[in-house]
């Protein structure tokens, strides 16, 4: 059994909203086990309030860090020297930095420089220095959007489940405001896109293939995952409607697939 990965998680409240706080927890538990839990932020000011019941119900210890000057950022300084201290004493494998500043990139590049594999969490505005400088970069809110298109579905399964006559003209008030309320949400998640492209990702899948395939010319599923995590921290499947890794491939439809039981394995098409 393979040694579960202690990881401290470190929150930038000022620039990070408290909705995507299941998402970094969920995402976090998937490599390991949090066991620092900490958000830096002015907790006198009356914009962090909506954290108080998200920190109870969470376990995250909130670190108090005053604005001593108008324009300038204390929270980034508490939580760099945090995550030194952190590092120092040598009671982590990793760490998972929320934020959307840039102001983060050398402490991410330090960490990497320990050893310390380094998850990176923020919106899709995101500074692309900052992305590049993680092992991995998730993107909150593509992934808020998703669970929120999952929730929707369900909720219209359960109302199209009802078949009350009674309800019938409230019904269809009620789905003439939610198709409205869907194309604004459209639109809106058409502005979430991930910096790394589908022309990127074709272009880097079609050289992994023709470099590292067996004589055969097949390459894992898993290695060419591994192999596109590593030279695009940003990548993830769920970024682009998939849940799944092969669904993805399949979904560019240029690669052959073959499944022996549980292993999965891709060569371009058009190759005997």
């Amino acid at each position: 059994m393979s040694k579960e990965l202690k990881l401290a998680v470190l929150i930038d409240a000022d620039n990070i909203s408290d909705k995507y706080v299941k998402i970094i927890l969920d995402e976090t538990a998937k490599s390991g086990v949090a066991t620092y839990k900490r958000i830096y932020g002015d907790w006198t000011n009356p914009r962090l309030v909506s954290w108080k019941n998200v920190l109870l119900d969470n376990s995250i210890s909130p670190i108090q860090q005053y604005s001593y000057t108008t324009g300038k950022n204390a929270t980034d300084s508490a939580m760099i020297i945090d995550a030194m201290d952190i590092l120092y004493s040598n009671t982590v494998d990793g760490f998972c930095i929320a934020s959307s500043d840039s102001d983060f990139t050398r402490l991410v590049a330090r960490l990497r420089e320990s050893g310390m594999y380094v998850t990176g969490m923020g919106e899709s505005k995101t500074p692309k220095p900052f992305i590049s400088a993680c092992n991995q970069f998730k993107y909150l809110d593509i992934l808020y959007s998703n669970q929120q298109d999952e929730e929707n579905a369900i909720r219209k399964e359960d109302t199209a489940a009802e078949t009350s006559v009674a309800k019938a003209a409230a019904k269809a008030i009620k789905i003439k405001r939610e198709t409205k309320t869907a194309a604004a949400a459209k639109k809106s998640k058409e502005e979430l896109k991930p910096q790394t492209d589908l022309k990127m990702i074709k272009r880097a899948i079609i050289s992994l293939v023709e470099e590292c395939s067996d004589d055969d010319e097949w390459m894992l599923s898993a290695e060419l995952g591994n192999q596109l995590g590593k030279r695009f921290p940003d990548f993830d499947v769920r970024n682009y409607g998939h849940s799944k890794f092969s669904s993805f491939i399949k979904s560019l439809n240029i690669l052959d697939c073959e499944q022996e039981r549980n292993i999965v394995k891709f060569r371009l098409k058009n190759k005997k």
